[in-house]
């Protein structure tokens, strides 16, 4: 199989003049020098569809809105159609048809639902004693046995005792939440200095794992079988005989794999280990998926809030009890939203993967790690400037796959009932196919914005060259994504569980918390995102380091032209002796260089 750094078998060391200029870090340059800095707009076309999306949008939602009222949905309305709290104005065309709809109701703030045969929704002033107000509605007080599920006390005493807890704790809350930022500050160092040692103990965990399993699964089946009287039949023992053979197989393909991989599982240990030397000469990239979070918060915020005028449109429509329905436009409008949803969460996404990925090249075709500038900035600002387009091209069709997926969900739920086991199979054979067209997308897209990141390329020109990278080393891309993603959700688990099991002591010595398990899901899930946020970045910072490590064996022979990667990497390449050895020499005098040059290429019969 092909291979990122299968370059010719015999490249000539360079000369004493180019070993010289190469020393003094002048001249003789090669030609490939990291990130492109002259670049241009890519993908232009899908950015102007963007904005046109976003204009179209805004006009639909205003739409919706001259024909809707969000108090609808705040407040409700009664079985007339008047909204309680506010002062609904009469309508003469149905004040001739005796419809009740034009009522005064801002003393009437509460909606009163009554299930009695008949839904019957009334606005009133106060809720009655059986009922008790939520959200401007009064709701039927749940039974005794209900209020036992959720609270000692009831579900409004619940809220209560919770919010006392949090009072009480807030301060233990606080000190965990510092404690899981240490344990995944530690975690990183634990990546950069002792990853072999993690990567080894997970792989002797694994094979540990399968063998004792399979060994238990035949002894079990021994014993069910030695138990059997003469000539009797037991589908048990022929279930458990399945099982250990089952087993069995996996084992071997396991072990199988693990032999076959263990050079590249070399090669995972040296990325993560490249991986923690980026982000620490580059820590501000640590901050950044919490600018991603606060992206992501705002696009959520507004979708709710354009889902609310949505879902409160609609032209009223006289019957008992009173609605508003919503036409054609309205109906798309809310699918509209949907994609929108949908694609700007992964444009915020994509945007984090293209700024993080721009750093970290810059990084590792930077020789002078100490003299870096401003890489973070610098690949923000390509971004912006020019790659806004492709982004926006990789994540309308990541998009586009989910929207199709929600689609299928939603037809799916309509026809639950009537349905067969033959459309069952195929909605759900569906979904399974979509779900892995879309992770593949999505790992796809990564590494197409690597390129454009690197090359200034276009999405479909970067995605290409991205899969013949993959393609071509598609053990390696394997190591990596088997070994380092098992490795990675391992270190998040570490820290969320650490982080539960010291809150559970700090919680049980202190005294009052009636609901201890409201704070420690808290911790647990600031912890899982601390984590998260920290991990995400390392994941791909190792997925840039790689493609890194293929361009520069692509563009780069190690010799005439000398490789960016470090020593570490080097030992990765076909002719990664000379390539030391032309970086020993580079280190010496000149005149010292040229003589132990020649004096290896003599020794090695060259």
């Amino acid at each position: 199989m092909g291979s990122c750094c299968s370059g010719p078998d015999r490249v000539e060391p360079a000369n004493e003049r180019e070993l010289d200029s190469i020393s003094k870090g002048e001249g003789n340059e090669p030609e490939f020098q990291g990130p492109v800095k002259n670049r241009s707009c890519t993908d232009v076309f899908f950015f102007i569809i963007m904005l046109l999306f976003i204009t179209s949008l805004v006009v639909l939602i205003i739409y919706c809105a001259s024909n809707g009222d969000i108090y609808r949905i705040i407040n409700g309305y009664d079985t007339c159609g008047n909204i309680c709290g506010r002062y609904n104005a009469p309508v003469k065309e149905y004040d001739k048809l005796g419809v009740c709809i034009g009522e005064d109701m801002s003393q009437k703030k509460l909606l009163q639902i009554s299930w009695t045969g008949q839904v019957t929704r009334t606005c009133v002033d106060m809720c009655s004693e059986q009922r008790e107000q939520i959200f401007n509605r009064c709701i039927e007080k749940a039974g005794t046995g209900t209020d036992n599920t959720v609270s000692r006390t009831g579900f409004k005493n619940f809220f209560q005792e919770v919010s006392e807890d949090l009072e009480m704790s807030w301060r233990e809350i606080l000190y965990l939440c510092l404690i899981a930022f240490g344990f995944s500050l530690i975690l990183l160092i634990l990546f950069r200095y002792v990853v072999g040692i993690l990567v080894w103990l997970v792989l002797i965990g694994v094979t540990l794992a399968c063998i004792g399993g399979t060994v238990y699964l035949w002894i079990l089946w021994k014993s069910k079988k030695d138990g059997l009287k003469d000539k009797e039949v037991n589908t048990d023992v022929a279930s458990h005989l399945a099982y250990a053979i089952a087993a069995t197989i996996v084992t071997v393909i396991v072990l199988l794999v693990i032999l076959v991989m263990r050079k590249r599982i070399k090669l995972v240990i040296q990325l993560f280990k490249e991986a923690g030397r980026a982000i620490n000469s580059m820590p501000l990239l640590l901050l950044e998926p919490l600018l991603t979070f606060v992206a992501l918060g705002v696009v959520v915020a507004v979708w709710l809030v354009f889902s609310l005028v949505i879902e409160s449109s609609g032209f009223f429509t006289p019957s008992n009890p009173a609605s508003f329905e919503k036409n054609l436009t309205m109906k798309v409008t809310c699918w509209y939203n949907l994609l929108g949803l949908f694609w700007f969460v992964q444009f915020c996404m994509g945007c984090q993967h293209m700024i993080i990925a721009g750093a970290v090249a810059k990084w590792f075709f930077t020789r002078n790690k100490s003299n870096l500038g401003f890489p973070i900035l610098r690949s923000f600002s390509n971004l912006v400037r020019y790659h806004l387009g492709t982004v926006a091209m990789g994540s309308l069709i990541i998009a586009l796959v989910q929207l199709i997926r929600s689609i299928l969900a939603a037809i799916q739920y309509q026809l639950k009932g009537q349905e067969n086991a033959v459309s069952r199979c195929l909605f759900r054979t569906c979904q399974c196919c979509l779900y892995c067209f879309e992770k593949i997308l999505k790992y796809l897209s990564r590494n197409a914005y690597i390129e454009t990141a690197l090359f200034g390329y276009s999405f479909c020109q970067a995605g290409q060259r991205a899969f013949k990278h993959l393609s071509s080393n598609a053990l390696r891309v394997a190591a990596i994504n088997s070994v380092g993603d098992f490795v990675l959700f391992l270190g998040k688990a570490l820290v969320v569980i650490a982080t539960v099991l010291i809150g559970i002591k700090m919680f049980d010595d202190k005294p009052g918390i009636r609901h201890v398990w409201v704070p420690l899901v808290l911790t647990g899930l600031f912890a899982y995102l601390v984590a998260h946020c920290f991990i995400t970045v390392y994941e791909m910072a190792i997925d840039t380091i790689f493609i890194c490590f293929c361009e520069d064996c692509e563009q780069n022979d190690g010799l005439n032209q000398p490789y960016y990667m470090s020593r570490g990497l080097m030992e990765f390449v076909q002719n990664s002796k000379k390539a030391l050895a032309v970086l020993d020499a580079s280190s010496m005098p000149p005149s010292q260089a040229w003589s132990t040059t020649s004096t290896r290429q003599a020794a090695s019969g060259k």
